[in-house]
């Protein structure tokens, strides 16, 4: 293990549990894609501002990333998952969407501010769709 992801698993260990449960949302998002065959995952802390989950497939050649997970220093913490645009669809458009908002490059964030079922689930959905986009890029 790299030291990047020592470094993204003593934040996970040393996050506090809390009743909204984003913890467990972002591990749960986190095993979403490590379970994904060619993801490389980068983990960049930003202390007191946010700690970012970057994702990327492998044969990837023209951008850096296909999801940003980032944890924003809140209280409670509280998860931003943004896409490139044109690398998913927002059926239910419950995305956010932010000119320039990635990399500077148009992008569909989502909030996730408590535990919610249906909500990770779609955000999952959307992760699957980066991922399989991602790998013919």
């Amino acid at each position: 293990m790299s030291d990047n992801l020592h470094e993204l698993e003593s934040f996970i260990e040393n996050w506090p549990d809390s009743p909204e449960q984003n913890k467990q949302t972002f591990i749960r998002l986190k095993k979403s894609l490590e379970s994904k065959p060619g993801v490389i995952l980068e983990f960049i802390p930003r202390p007191e501002v946010t700690y970012s989950l970057r994702a990327k497939h492998e044969n990837q050649t023209g951008k850096p990333l296909f999801a940003m997970m980032d944890v924003i220093e809140d209280s409670p913490r509280w998860l931003s998952v943004c896409f490139y645009g044109e690398l998913i669809n927002d059926p239910d458009e419950s995305g956010d969407y932010v000119p320039e908002g990635l990399l500077g490059e148009d992008a569909i964030c989502f909030d996730l501010e408590e535990f919610d079922e249906d909500a990770i689930r779609y955000v999952e959905t959307r992760l699957d769709e980066a991922y399989t986009s991602a790998s013919k890029a």
